[in-house]
Parts: C-alpha cells; structure tokens; sequence
C-alpha cells in the first residue's frame, strides 16, 4: 500500500542488484510500517470489514482471498463466517498484527506475504476476491485490477471498499500533496479507486458490477477537531512520511497548519465533540 510507487520489472536485478520496483516495494513496506496503523485500524475503521464482508456474500466453505489486507479488518470476519480465508499484505508487521488479532477472535486463517501487483497465487483459485481500502494503495491501478481478476474464478465475486476523490480522506491526500515527494510516473493517486468511471475503465467487461454504492463512515472518536490529524501524524504511514520529507525542508509548521485547518473545516461536529465523515465506494462485482 503506497501513495508514491512506480513498478518497472518483477525481475532481479543483475548480481543480485535490487530493481527499481523491488526499492519501491522496500519503501512501501517501511511507510506502512510506521506509525501505528493496527491501532488506528482499532479506533475508526473497524466497521469497515465487516460491511465489506456482508457486500460480498461471504459464505461457509467459500475460498476468500483479501488482498493488501493489513490487520485483517475484513479477513477475520470472513473467517468468522466459516470461510477458508488467505490475507495477503505486503507489510510483514501488519500481518503480524492481524495474526494476533485472529488469535484473540478464535479463528484461523493464512497470512501471507504478497504484492498486489503481482499476486503469488494460481489463477481462478478464490470464490471472493476482496480488498478493503488497501489494494487501492498499489501504485499500477491497471496491474492491481487485473490480478484481482484473474485469481477469481469464472462466476466469483471481486469486491472493494475504496475511499473516493471528493470524500475526507481524499481531500487529506490533496492537502498532503503540496510537502509529499513528486509521484514517480506512472503511479495513480489511490482515490481514484473511488471513482465508478475509474472503476469500470479498469475491469471492462470482465467484471458485471452489482454494487457500485457510495456510503459513509462516520467518525466520533475524536473530542477535539485536531485530535485527527495529531492522530494522523502520529500513527499514519503517509502521513509520517510526507511530514519527515516535508521536515527535510523545513516545511513541517507549514504542514502541521494545513493539517489543522483541515481538521477545522472538516469537522461536522463542535469544537468539544468532532465528528467526521469519511465517503467510501463500495463495489461488487461477479467475474465473467
């Protein structure tokens, strides 16, 4: 999961020289490594899973595959609802994280390693395919969208919750843009996964979409309208990066500002009781 990605090769470099995209892959993992995401996962995004989850239908004996996956928000449900479940993540600490997790919710399921781009499993080899704002963080929209296709078989169901362009957590990316590091080309900003025309554009006709339905998760963990973003700064893998890069060039108080007037104009609640709302598109859809 990464805001700032570019993928050139899958393959080794010469005399064991990392690639391009192996480097990338190495600063994704060390962003979301940072912070303490397990714990925001914790304070506000918990309802999340479960809501994709009962979008997809997940099932008893249904093979489920979650990628980018992280802690395991929509993971541990489906392993609840008696499914044979793989999360898959690029960062080893979150899925150390989700591994507790699931022992402290009874199940069992696979944890593994993986790139969204570049899936490790065979073809056709999961009834549900789902991700919860986490695939849309690979950089290569393109790739991402077809490996969720072709490791759903024919009649499967892929299912996504993404946050959108217009929605809070999109506009957190804009006001971050200004002290983030320039994208390297080619890498997609991840909203754009909320977006039903993107959407649609990357999967054509392979996928017959039953639900493509915005909604809103709101956010009242919060007493004062800065907490968020303090939040953010402290625990948030982009957010840490971008204010470090944004530190390196003496911009961190511009930053730490920008950060907190848009926590002020964000804020739908009252100076002593915020209240957020953070728009997400929820998207179902059956593999042809």
């Amino acid at each position: 999961m990464s805001t700032n990605a570019q993928t050139t090769s899958g393959a080794a470099g010469a005399a064991g020289t990392p690639t391009a995209d192996e480097q990338l892959k190495a600063r994704h993992r060390g962003m979301w490594a940072a912070g303490d995401y397990p714990s925001m996962v914790e304070t506000f995004l918990l309802p999340l899973g479960p809501a994709l989850v009962d979008a997809c239908g997940v099932k008893t004996g249904m093979r489920v595959l979650d990628v980018a996956a992280g802690t395991g928000n929509a993971s541990i449900p489906a392993a609840e609802r008696g499914a044979s479940v793989v999360a898959s993540d690029l960062t080893p600490e979150l899925l150390e994280a989700g591994r507790d997790r699931a022992k402290s919710a009874g199940v069992d399921l696979d944890w593994k390693e993986a790139d969204a781009e570049h899936l490790p499993f065979p073809a056709d080899g999961f009834d549900v395919v789902m991700s919860c704002i986490g695939a849309m963080f690979a950089p290569h929209h393109q790739e991402v969208a077809d490996e969720l296709v072709r490791v759903c078989r024919p009649g499967g169901t892929i299912g996504l919750l993404s946050w959108t362009p217009g929605g809070m957590i999109g506009s957190l990316f804009r006001t971050m843009g200004p002290f983030a590091p320039p994208p390297p080309p080619g890498a997609a900003p991840p909203p754009l996964w909320g977006s039903e025309d993107h959407v649609r554009a990357l999967f054509g006709d392979r996928v017959s979409f039953s639900t493509l339905e915005r909604r809103v998760l709101e956010v009242t963990a919060f007493q004062h309208p800065l907490d968020f973003g303090e939040h953010f700064k402290a625990r948030y893998g982009p957010t840490i990066t971008t204010r470090a890069f944004a530190r390196g060039n003496q911009r961190d108080g511009e930053f730490d500002e920008a950060l907190a007037q848009f926590c002020r104009d964000s804020n739908l609640g009252t100076e002593e009781q915020a209240r957020f709302e953070l728009e997400y598109l929820l998207t179902v859809g059956t593999r042809n």
